[in-house]
Order: structure tokens, then sequence, then C-alpha cells
């Protein structure tokens, strides 16, 4: 069985630390990226950390990690309330996924509200900053061993 989680992240979230952090908080996505590095050599999984702000680019990433991948953590940004391919690509993989925000998407605009990669994915977390991440990784590593 592969042994590395794919950590993907989806447009702006390479501006965090800068973009609104009384929503987003302070840390940057480097920071997040350490976080998730140290809990996976806790989980005992490599972490392949990536973001792009490129749609087709993260479909092509979630292909990828069907075949490389022991599970994804995604956190799509924007294009989890909007895209219909990344949906797609995830259906078409047999690794799980986890959805994660670092926001309450519920409590925030109505736009936001929905995601259209959930119903593709095993779970979604939202809410808790930073930690989202952590949550999503202990809960792949739950779903793979």
């Amino acid at each position: 069985m592969a042994s590395t989680f794919f950590v993907l992240n989806g447009p702006n979230l390479n501006m965090l630390g800068k973009r609104e952090p009384g929503i987003y908080g302070g840390q940057t996505l480097a920071d997040i990226e350490a976080l998730c590095r140290d809990e996976g050599a806790k989980l005992g999984f490599d972490i392949d950390f990536r973001q792009s702000n490129h749609e087709g680019t993260l479909v092509d990433w979630i292909h990828e990690a069907g075949s490389k991948a022991a599970g994804i953590a995604i956190n799509p940004g924007a294009y989890g309330h909007t895209s219909i391919a990344m949906h797609d690509a995830i259906r078409s993989i047999s690794v799980p996924v986890v959805e994660l925000h670092l926001s309450n998407i519920h409590a925030r605009e109505e736009f936001r509200h929905k995601s259209m990669i959930a119903p593709a994915v095993k779970g979604v977390i939202c809410g808790f900053g930073a930690h989202s991440y952590i949550l999503a990784l202990n809960a792949l590593s739950n779903i793979t061993k």
C-alpha cells in the first residue's frame, strides 16, 4: 500500500497569512505544510503537499494520487463550491479523499454553504483553522489502516 498522503490546496491558499487573517488565520501555507509534515511523520505517512490556483492542475493531481497515494486531504478553496471537474476526478479514483476548509463554510456567505465535491468524498472537516488539516490527516490514517 502507498505510504503517502497528498495534501492538495486550491486557489488563493498561497495567500494565507496575508488574505483575510480574521477568517483564515495568520499562518502561512508554509506553516501549514510544516504542521502536515510533522503530523504525517507521527502517523507513519509521507506528505506530498501542493498548491495551485488552476483547476486543471488540481484535477491532474487528483488523478495522479489515485495511483500514487494512500489518500488525499484537499482544501479546494473556492473550487469546492464550483468544480464539477474536481467532483468527477475524485469519483474516478479509488483512494479516500477528505475535504477540508479552514473556516466554517456553513457560517459564511450562502454561496459557500454548498460543496460540489462533498458528495464524492469520505467526509468534510471545516472551521478549525489550520487544525482542519491535522484532523483530515488523522481521518485518512484511520480509514486507510
